[in-house]
């Protein structure tokens, strides 16, 4: 049984934000802007790799190896210019 919740918490790239279970269902229902969470997941990997003393350079050619297809400058982007935020108009 504990095999499959640590198998749930690697399925779960917002563990931090949510549980498996939502995460499961928003999944489901198809709810997820995926290049918005591959996203989130580089720019979170890159903060890693600098707190460990890798090069930006470094970092994001690490970083390439997870995901081939993304070209350095577009990697670069999205680590250094995060989404804004939009306020409600109320």
């Amino acid at each position: 049984m504990e095999e499959l919740n640590n198998n749930n918490r690697e399925n779960n790239p917002l563990s931090d934000l949510i549980s498996n279970d939502i995460y499961d269902l928003l999944k489901s229902k198809d709810l997820f802007n995926e290049t918005s969470l591959r996203d989130r997941l580089i720019r979170k990997r890159f903060k890693v790799l600098r707190t460990k003393k890798y090069r930006v350079s470094d970092a994001i050619d690490i970083i390439r190896e997870d995901y081939p297809y993304l070209q350095f400058e577009t990697i670069r982007k999205i680590v250094h210019h995060p989404p804004k935020i939009q306020k409600r108009v109320n």
